[in-house]
């Protein structure tokens, strides 16, 4: 079919269905002149996706049949609702899909993060590389717990949580290359894993676990969830499966996004922990064991709403309407 032919024919509908959609008001036989139009330019866009789903007049059309559609649905569903349900089902499924990709990364990190704490502790010259002993005796008895609590608790647990939250969107978002998220996972592990291998070389392991442990346990599986997400959006574009690489990207990329929001909150929480519960004097064993809590607390969330939404038919996505992808029919 020639698309530029198509298009010239149908060309004057979708003008006017532009018009229509601008208008601040429409008169009843103007409002149902909009819905005609729709109903008529979605039959359009049908032939056009069947003949090239990925051309520039599909895209186009479907721009305008969701400009379209929001003139004429109007009202929005109530603001709590939406966020209620984006907390019970969206969120929630969100997760869940990514649940099995989300403990091989944490297993990959730990296997790393260990092989560098082996690596300083057991290679001669790898401390010495790293600084003169009295540097490295500053940072393991005085500045590695000092970092915790040198700033006022809400300041610094302000600054992990938006540092945190930039480093999840980030992985999300640039997961489609498939490089960015192994590379923030792999560069937080050897962290993790030098500074555990030098405190653990001055026969201060204790006190790295004691500090790394209340807060870390759910912040770093909350980077192991981004890097899960964004490595599903990668995926969509390698192998799409029945769906065109566009359409498996806007499905995936619209979903996993979700848990992008989902982890600001998550790492909101573990970011007050870190400011008040890690520097706080509090025995060891609470502090972990509220680290621990908080981490219970997100895998009961993921694994018990989050199979319930699964179940339901929730993936994380928009609706199919507020996706642009369900055409009102005629009744």
């Amino acid at each position: 079919m020639d698309m530029d032919a198509f298009a010239a024919v149908h060309r004057e509908d979708w003008q006017r269905l532009d018009e229509l959609t601008a208008r601040r008001r429409l008169t009843g036989a103007e409002a149902d002149e909009l819905l005609l139009l729709y109903q008529r330019a979605s039959t359009h866009l049908s032939v056009i996706r069947s003949t090239a789903p990925e051309g520039a007049y599909s895209a186009a059309l479907s721009m305008r049949l969701s400009r379209a559609r929001t003139r004429f649905t109007g009202a929005r569903s109530n603001f709590l609702e939406d966020v209620a349900g984006f907390f019970v089902y969206s969120l929630p499924a969100a997760f869940y899909r990514v649940r099995w990709m989300t403990v091989v990364i944490g297993v990959l990190f730990l296997a790393v993060a260990s092989l560098a704490g082996y690596w300083v502790v057991n290679t001669p010259g790898v401390l010495a590389a790293m600084g003169t002993d009295a540097e490295l005796r500053r940072y393991v008895e005085s500045d590695f717990a000092n970092y915790y609590s040198e700033n006022p608790a809400a300041s610094f647990a302000g600054m992990v949580w938006t540092n945190n939250a930039w480093i999840a969107l980030q992985a999300v978002a640039f997961g489609v290359t498939g490089i960015w998220g192994p590379y923030v996972i792999y560069q937080n592990a050897i962290g993790v894993g030098t500074a555990g291998g030098t405190m653990a070389s001055f026969g201060e392991l204790d006190t790295f676990f004691s500090y790394i442990l209340p807060h870390g346990l759910m912040e770093l599986t909350a980077i192991f969830v981004a890097a899960a997400a964004g490595l599903q959006i990668f995926w969509a574009l390698v192998a799409p499966g029945t769906r065109t690489r566009v359409t498996a990207l806007a499905q995936e990329g619209r979903s996993l996004m979700t848990v992008a929001l989902g982890l600001v909150v998550v790492l909101f929480i573990s970011g007050l922990v870190e400011g008040f519960v890690t520097p706080s004097a509090l025995p060891a064993w609470l502090r972990i064991g509220i680290g621990a809590l908080v981490l219970a607390g997100y895998w009961a969330y993921t694994l018990v709403l989050g199979k319930r939404a699964y179940a339901a038919g929730y993936r994380g996505d928009l609706l199919a309407r507020d996706a642009g992808e369900a055409a009102v029919r005629a009744a």
